[in-house]
C-alpha cells in the first residue's frame, strides 16, 4: 500500500500552484482528477483547489491562493509575490539590488504545502483526532516562511556579525569555469587558499562573511581572493581542494542537469512486519492532526530542524536531541535575549535534551527515547546513523512502529563527482544556478539557502507520508528525502520547457524590478512587458504613486520590499506578524484550518 491508495483526488487552479504536486500525488498512490484548468497556463488566477477523498477516511479540501495574507493587488503572482514579502530583496543581496528568482520558488513551496496539508488532513482524520476537513494555504505564507530567518535576524536588536554587503561565491578560474567552494571548517578554508597563493590578510578577512553567507545570503569577499582564483587554472583549483579538505564543484549547466526520478522527490518505504496500533497519548477529538505524536529530532543547521518546526505547528510534540553543552548555533548572532534569532525562527517550541551521541551510554538514551516515540528524524552526515548504532534497522528493533525519516544532501543516488551534500553545492551540480537567474545573468547558485529550505519542507511531508501509511497499513515505514529532490523539483520546469522544445532559461530582464523616485516597483509577469514600455514616464515618481498609475492602467504591480526591518510595519503583511516571548519576529503559520 502507498500513502494515498484508493484516495482520488480533483486538483483544480493555476498551473503554477498545481502542477509541482501533481507528480508527488501520484507518487503517494492517488488517483488524480486534474482538470485542464490545473494545468493549463492560462487558467484563471482564483484559488488552486486540492479536493481528497478516502476509503475510510472521509474529505479533506486544501485551497491555495496567491494572496492569503497579502492584498490581493499585492500578491497577484509569483513576481508580485516575491516582491512583497522580501524575497526579491534577499535573494538580491549578492548583487546590492533586488533581483527576482527566475524560478517559481514561493508557488513550489505553497504547492508543497498543500500536499502536506492534505496529508495532515487526512492523518487526522484517520486518527481521529481532527475535525478539520478544510484548510487554506497562500504562496505568500509560503514566501515569509521561507523567509523567516532572515525576517527574525533583520528585526532583532543586536546587528548582524558580519556586515551585509554585495559580493559571494561563485568564483571563477584563469579559463572561465565558474565554480562553488565549501569549507565548513577554517582550517580547510585557508590551506585551500594558501595553495593557490592568496594574501594571507585577505584569506583571515574573508572566513567570517564566507562562514555567515548561509545567514546573510551575501559574502563581501575580499577581492583578491577572487584575483587568485581567476589567476589560476581550473585544474590547479581542483588539486588544491583535494590537498586541503574543502571542496569545490563546477556550476553545471541545466543540460546536464540529472534525470529527475520518477517516484516523487523523497521515498516512503514500509516495514515488512507488522505492528500492533502505536500507544500516543489521548488527545481530544478537535485537536491538530499530530497532536499526541512524539516527534525526535536531531538535526543541524535548516533543512532537518526545518522540518521538524513544520510538523511542531501540525500539533507534534517536538523532543530536539542536542550535544552536551546545548546547540552551538543557540547563540548565533544575532540574538534576541541571548537566544539567536534565527535559531528561535526554526526550533521555538521545541523541548531539547542533551545527549553525547558518540558516547555507548549516549546511544542507549537515544534508543530509550525512540521506543517511545512516533517520528525519528535527522540529516547527519552519510554513514552516521550507522556508525552510532542508530540506523533504521537499529531503532526498528526497539520500536518497530517508527517512521524513521533521513533528510540528506544525494539520497541514495550521488551524481558523478558530487560534491559535500549542502545547499549551493547542490545548486551549483544541479542546474539551479542556471535556472534562478535570467540568460542575461550569469548562471549563479542563489545566496539565499533555496534548497535547505525546499528540503525541509520535503522532509516534513514525507514524515506526513510515512506517518498516513502507517496508519493506514500497520507497519513500520522508513522514508527519506533531499537536496536532490529539491533541485529536481524547483528545475523540473526548465527541463519540461527544453522537453517541448522552448528555452529553458528565462528572458532577459525577466522579474527585474523598476526602480523609482524612492524605491522599486516589481510589475506581475504578465504586465512586465507593457509596464517596462511605460515606465520612462513613471520612473521619476515614488513607488506608491508608480504602483497606482500602472494598476490605473490595468497593470499588476507592487512595491519591493528592501528592507525587512521595515515589514512589521508594512500595511501590507504586518499585521500578520508577531513576536514570541523572546521578542523574535514571528511569520505566520502555513496553513489555516478552517
Amino acid at each position: 500500500m502507498r500513502p494515498l491508495e484508493e484516495v482520488d483526488i480533483q486538483v483544480s487552479g493555476p498551473a503554477a500552484l498545481t502542477a509541482p504536486s501533481l507528480g508527488t500525488l501520484r507518487a503517494l498512490g492517488a488517483r488524480l482528477d486534474a482538470t485542464p484548468a490545473g494545468v493549463c497556463p492560462a487558467a484563471p488566477p482564483g484559488p488552486a483547489r486540492f479536493a481528497a477523498t478516502g476509503r475510510r477516511l472521509g474529505e479533506v479540501t486544501a485551497y491555495t491562493a496567491w494572496a492569503d495574507v497579502l492584498p490581493d493587488d499585492d500578491a497577484a503572482d509569483e513576481a508580485t509575490v516575491q516582491a512583497a514579502t522580501g524575497m526579491m530583496h534577499v535573494h538580491g543581496r549578492r548583487d546590492g539590488a533586488p533581483r527576482g528568482l527566475a524560478v517559481d520558488y514561493a508557488a513550489t513551496c505553497a504547492s508543497v504545502l498543500s500536499v502536506q496539508g492534505l496529508l495532515a488532513g487526512l492523518l487526522g482524520r484517520a486518527r481521529g483526532v481532527s475535525g478539520a476537513v478544510e484548510l487554506g494555504t497562500g504562496a505568500d505564507r509560503a514566501a515569509l516562511l521561507t523567509l523567516s530567518q532572515y525576517l527574525a535576524a533583520a528585526n532583532a536588536a543586536e546587528a548582524e556579525a558580519v556586515p551585509s554587503a554585495p559580493g559571494g561565491p561563485p568564483f571563477a578560474s584563469s579559463c572561465g569555469t565558474a565554480f562553488e567552494l565549501e569549507a565548513l571548517e577554517p582550517g580547510p578554508w585557508a590551506r585551500f587558499w594558501r595553495a593557490l597563493g592568496a594574501p594571507e590578510d585577505a584569506i583571515r578577512a574573508g572566513w567570517r562573511p564566507f562562514q555567515f553567507r548561509y545567514a546573510t545570503a551575501c559574502a563581501p569577499l575580499p577581492e583578491p581572493l577572487h584575483a587568485t582564483a581567476r589567476a589560476v587554472s581550473w585544474a590547479r583549483v581542483r588539486q588544491a581542494a583535494a590537498s586541503s579538505g574543502a571542496e569545490v564543484c563546477a556550476v553545471y549547466p541545466l543540460a546536464g542537469h540529472p534525470a529527475t526520478r520518477s517516484g516523487g522527490p523523497w521515498t516512503v518505504t514500509p516495514r515488512d512486519e507488522p505492528v500492533s496500533a502505536s500507544a500516543e497519548s489521548a488527545t481530544p477529538p478537535a485537536a491538530l492532526p499530530l497532536a499526541g505524536l512524539t516527534v525526535l529530532e536531531a538535526g543541524r543547521r535548516v533543512q532537518a530542524p526545518l522540518a521538524a518546526h513544520l510538523l511542531g505547528l501540525l500539533g507534534a510534540d517536538v523532543l530536539r536531541i542536542e550535544p552536551p553543552g546545548g546547540d552551538p548555533l543557540r547563540g548565533m548572532p544575532p540574538c534576541c535575549t541571548e537566544v539567536s534569532a534565527r535559531w528561535l525562527a526554526l526550533n521555538r517550541g521545541k523541548r531539547a535534551i542533551e545527549i553525547d551521541i558518540k558516547s555507548p551510554v549516549g546511544q542507549g538514551e537515544l534508543r530509550e527515547l525512540a521506543a517511545g516515540a512516533s517520528v525519528f528524524l535527522h540529516n547527519w552526515a552519510p554513514g552516521k546513523a550507522e556508525r552510532f548504532g542508530l540506523d533504521a534497522e537499529r531503532l526498528a528493533s526497539v520500536n518497530p512502529g517508527l517512521v524513521y525519516a533521513y533528510t540528506s544532501g544525494w539520497a541514495d543516488r550521488p551524481l558523478p563527482d558530487a560534491p559535500m551534500g549542502t545547499d549551493f553545492m547542490v545548486q551549483a551540480r544541479t542546474g539551479v544556478g542556471e535556472a534562478a537567474r535570467p540568460v542575461d545573468e550569469p548562471p549563479a547558485p542563489s545566496l539565499m539557502t533555496l534548497l535547505d529550505v525546499l528540503g525541509g519542507l520535503l522532509g516534513a511531508g514525507a514524515v506526513l507520508a510515512g506517518l498516513l501509511l502507517r496508519e493506514r497499513a500497520g507497519r513500520g515505514v522508513r522514508v527519506e528525502s533531499s537536496l536532490l529532490g529539491a533541485a529536481e523539483l524547483l528545475t523540473a520546469p526548465a527541463v519540461h520547457r527544453a522537453a517541448g522544445g522552448r528555452a529553458q532559461r528565462r528572458p532577459a530582464g525577466f522579474r527585474r524590478p523598476l526602480p523609482t523616485a524612492d524605491g522599486w516597483l516589481a510589475p506581475s509577469d504578465a504586465a512586465s512587458r507593457t509596464a517596462a514600455a511605460a515606465f520612462p514616464t513613471l520612473r521619476d515618481l515614488p513607488t506608491d504613486q508608480a504602483v497606482a498609475a500602472l494598476r490605473a492602467r490595468g497593470h499588476s504591480a507592487t512595491a519591493v520590499t528592501t528592507d525587512l526591518a521595515a515589514l512589521p510595519a508594512d500595511p501590507r503583511v504586518g499585521a500578520a506578524l508577531t513576536r514570541d516571548t523572546h521578542g523574535s519576529l514571528v511569520v505566520p503559520s502555513p496553513w489555516r484550518f478552517l
